[in-house]
């Protein structure tokens, strides 16, 4: 040891570790001896002895306290070694990485075999052959990414893939194979990492095993052979290029890769899979915000022109082309480089100035990690760190360092750009949004949260599990091809939604139920406008985007921009509905068709409400103005397939009767249809006279019944509305289809006053204009009938009977609580019943006009007219936001901030919490009305 301590480059040499790698100083001044074993012999000579001896001292470890010492030993002292021979010119970035590595493979499976026996001597294993417990173990350890590669650095992490034979002949039963295997990886990671006085060997990860979400660290082989073969990813081929056994069962391993090829090396040129890698070129680069090349505080594997860039251009290269030639299909970065520059792929120019810059890169990152054996590419951010480590680096200026750096950075950002210059674009000003790979990427968090994700892990975690096909409607390849370029526009999108992790959460749950989405996918990726819009429906409209999700064409409607301008009166929509009567269509056809027309009709008529562009009042009646026109076209498609069966009555006829919601013009996203089928005929000629006549009450029952079949049966396109027929005469037990004598006389001897409340509302809608103006008398007459003194006490009871039956679903049930829309339609109702006769300009199916007219005419205090039309405009208006965002029941207080805010809004009011007071208040009026006119001093 004198005599080296003599010789001045050794001295210059151990200088260099004193001034600038605590770590490496440390472990050469504590242990001399192990200093001049490193110095006194080649280091690969001195590396083969130091390891063959941590062999023997493993296979005699009596314990793991014993093992874990002899490993950490062998690691500190190949540590020193490798790096000596790095600063001391023996080794080159080549040598010192294979030697690096060398020595981790010697680690593991030194470990490996220790607890192969110990399964061994327990009875978990009958292993043959103890002296190489490995053989026939069933147990493979691969080393994937710069382990497999040979490419280790000092202080790098190591990847592992754990993969064991349930049906091994090793096995013993006694033990069921998964917790014996996942037992034993348990216990060689914490042989590796766990620190001790002695510190520690190797960190371990293992997230690059099959869907790390879902499995456990040791994975079976059929299970690991199913995963890759259905959902396997772009970026997992990537992975496994670099894949090699390194410990346990070797001739296993080679089997396992040799069945994965066709995962990795596809036959043929895959121009998804290259679209999917420009994507992911995009995902690990291009969103880092590495935006500029500079010195102090550059990432060297990460930044602009470092290491991962020149892997990347590497490995991208040979998924594209390795299908086809086998010679690219090596593990190591340089080799593979230079195959590529044979065989014409890239230039010369390309592979020497990659050559030169993966070699000083890595130089630069081993420097960096010597210094305290910290996992860390990034050079120091402090200009005194960062002249000193230029120092280290050999450089005596550090001008020279900083200028060689930037030459070298620059040449590989020219390279790598110019290889993916025909890539798509994709906006990176958001930041990082990275999501291959198995675990989070901490600047990827940042980004989420930046975008206003308050739960930036679970949005990672959510999206990587899409693309471990977590979800039905991403299983297939296209589909993870297409959601890997869609990700980041989409999660860019739901950070300007409103709500980012409430409009997550509903594509997520969407994907859940979805079998296929890649039509959807596509249409997002295709269009920023609709991603936009789409994003916001999902924070803000849970129950909108169902309808899109569940029919992804109805985006289609979005993207032309008069779209949202076409007429929406009865007219308007009756005219786009024609077309469908015009058409040769079978049933089933028609059905289908109609269902087309009215998904995308009320779609566009909840994004009209959803944006403002129309205020709730007018989308009752566009909702209305839709369900008529709907009515109207099955009607007329029921009466004309009917005929070609069974002719027509002679001068029959028949209408649609509306009631409730429909009939006053104040529907909702959710409102069902109450109808009334009217009917007459020549009662001297009942029978039909098509070729299978039939009499014209039967005939009629039958459309009555074909009508709401067609309205309400489910088919492929889904259902169009809910039919309720309980206020046709005598409820459930009358006919689905009613004469109009039969109707007059029900009215006018039978009905009782609720069925007039009912009345109220009732306007023809559809069918024969003549019997529909007869009709339209019938209720005219019926309303203006002089009604007797109980009738304040009928409607006071009918409204209690109600609410003793029924009930409400507390204060946001904003129809049936006290003091909600039912009570103030039952006063419209007991108003119009009262005074019609009279006052027959009181007759009009809106509840607001009636109680405007009401008060004008002295019917009603001006105070009560004008607090109940405002009450019913404010229930109103967020009925009809409620009904459009959320499922009738829902609590809005557990809504998404998104809904909050927009159910505020359209109260004009500036919080929820405002609103449910201001709620609470208006009922409260409304209810001291309700009571006062119809004579009542309380509940």
């Amino acid at each position: 040891m004198r005599g080296l301590a003599s010789d001045a480059p050794v001295r210059a040499l151990l200088a260099a570790l004193a001034d600038h790698s605590p770590f490496l100083w440390r472990l050469a001044s504590v242990d001399p001896s192990r200093l001049a074993l490193c110095l006194e012999a080649p280091p690969d000579v001195c590396l083969e002895t130091c390891l063959a001896a941590l062999d023997k001292a493993c296979d005699a470890a009596p314990d793991e306290a014993a093992i874990m010492r002899a490993l950490r030993r062998a690691k500190q002292e190949t540590a020193l070694l490798i790096a000596l021979a790095d600063l001391g010119g023996v080794f080159d970035v080549v040598a010192a990485t294979q030697a690096l590595s060398r020595a981790a493979d010697a680690f593991i499976a030194a470990g490996l075999r220790f607890l192969l026996r110990e399964a061994h001597d327990a009875g978990a294993l009958q292993l043959p052959d103890l002296a190489k417990p490995e053989i026939g173990c069933g147990l493979v350890i691969l080393g994937l990414g710069k382990l497999g590669a040979c490419e280790l650095n000092y202080s790098s992490d190591v990847d592992l893939v754990v993969l064991f034979d349930p049906d091994c002949a090793a096995i013993t039963g006694t033990v069921a194979p998964a917790t014996l295997f996942v037992r034993i990886t348990k216990k060689l990671v914490r042989l590796l990492q766990e620190r001790t006085g002695d510190s520690y060997v190797l960190r371990v990860d293992l997230r690059l095993r099959p869907d790390p979400g879902s499995t456990a660290v040791a994975v079976a082989l059929p299970g690991a052979c199913s995963y890759y073969e259905i959902v396997g990813q772009n970026w997992e081929r990537a992975a496994f290029i670099k894949a090699r056994p390194a410990a346990g069962d070797m001739t296993l391993g080679a089997t396992f890769l040799a069945t994965l090829a066709p995962f990795v090396w596809r036959k043929y040129l895959d121009y998804a899979a290259i679209a999917d890698i420009h994507a992911m070129k995009r995902q690990i680069h291009a969103v880092r915000g590495h935006a500029e090349i500079k010195v102090a505080g550059h990432d060297v594997k990460l930044g602009r022109g470092g290491i991962r860039e020149i892997e990347f251009f590497v490995q991208t290269q040979q998924l594209i082309f390795g299908g086809k030639r086998p010679s690219l299909r090596g593990r190591r970065t340089l080799d593979m480089l230079d195959e590529l520059g044979r065989d014409g792929w890239v230039t010369r120019e390309a592979v020497t100035d990659l050559r030169a810059a993966y070699v000083f890169l890595r130089e630069i990152e081993h420097r960096l990690q010597m210094q305290d054996d910290e996992q860390t590419q990034r050079l120091p951010q402090d200009a005194e760190a960062l002249r000193r480590f230029a120092s280290f680096c050999g450089y005596a200026r550090e001008e020279r360092f900083h200028d060689e750096l930037t030459r070298c950075l620059g040449r590989v950002s020219h390279h790598y750009a110019l290889l993916f210059e025909n890539a798509p674009g994709l906006d990176a000003s958001d930041g990082s949004l990275v999501f291959t790979g198995a675990g989070d990427d901490p600047e990827t968090l940042h980004t989420l949260a930046r975008l206003g994700f308050k739960k930036a892990s679970l949005a990672a975690e959510t999206v990587r599990g899409w693309h471990f096909g977590h979800r039905p409607a991403v299983q297939s390849p296209r589909a993870r091809e297409v959601l890997t370029e869609l990700v980041p526009g989409l999660i860019q999108a739901f950070g300007r939604s409103g709500d980012p992790d409430t409009a997550l959460a509903g594509f997520d749950s969407a994907l859940m139920r979805m079998p296929a989405a890649i039509e959807l996918f596509s249409m997002l990726k295709s269009n920023s406008r609709m991603r936009q819009l789409f994003a916001d429906i999902l924070g803000g409209a849970p129950r909108l985007a169902r309808m899109a999700i569940s029919h992804p064409h109805l985006l289609d409607a979005t993207i032309n921009p008069n779209i949202l301008d076409a007429p929406v009166d009865e007219t308007g929509f009756w005219k786009r509905a024609e077309p469908l009567l015009q058409s040769n269509f079978g049933t089933e056809e028609f059905l289908d068709a109609v269902r087309d027309f009215a998904q995308e009709e009320l779609f566009l008529i909840g994004l009209r409400l959803f944006s403002g562009s129309v205020e709730p009042i007018d989308a009752g009646r566009i909702y209305s103005a839709l369900a008529a026109s709907v009515v109207q076209t099955c009607l007329a498609n029921v009466e004309r397939v009917f005929a070609q069966e069974h002719g027509r009555p002679p001068c029959g006829c028949c209408v649609v009767l509306a009631l409730g919601k429909l009939g006053s013009r104040e529907m909702t996203a959710a409102s069902d249809l109450d109808l009334i089928l009217i009917y007459d005929f020549d009662n001297e000629r009942p029978e039909s006279d098509g070729p299978r006549p039939l009499h014209a009450v039967q005939y009629y029952t039958r459309i009555a019944q074909r009508l709401i079949s067609a309205l309400t049966v489910a088919t492929k396109r889904g259902r169009l509305y809910e039919v309720d027929m309980r206020l046709r005469p005598s409820g459930r037990k009358g006919p689905v289809a009613t004469q109009l004598d039969r109707f007059i006389e029900y009215q006018t001897k039978e009905a009782e006053t609720w069925e007039h409340m009912a009345l109220t509302r009732a306007r023809v809608i559809a069918g024969d204009a003549a019997l529909g103006a007869r009709t339209s008398e019938a209720v005219r007459s019926t309303l203006m009938r002089p009604r007797g003194e109980s009738l304040p006490r009928e409607v006071y009871e009918m409204r209690s009977l109600i609410a003793s039956v029924k009930g409400d679903q507390g204060p946001w049930d904003l129809k049936r609580a006290a003091g909600g829309l039912m009570d103030i339609e039952f006063l419209a109702q007991y108003l119009l019943l009262r005074h019609a006769c009279a006052a027959p300009e009181l007759i009009s199916v809106s509840t607001y006009d009636v109680i405007e007219t009401a008060g004008r005419l002295g019917l009603l205090e001006a105070g009560d007219a004008l607090a109940l039309a405002s009450a019913h405009r404010l229930l109103t208006n967020v009925t009809q936001m409620l009904r459009l965002t959320l499922d009738e029941g829902s609590d809005p207080l557990q809504a998404s901030e998104a809904v909050k805010r927009r159910l505020a809004a359209i109260a004009h009011l500036p919080s929820l919490g405002v609103l449910e007071s201001d709620l609470h208040e208006t009922r409260a009026k409304v209810r001291a009305i309700f009571n006062r006119v119809l004579g009542r001093s309380g509940d």
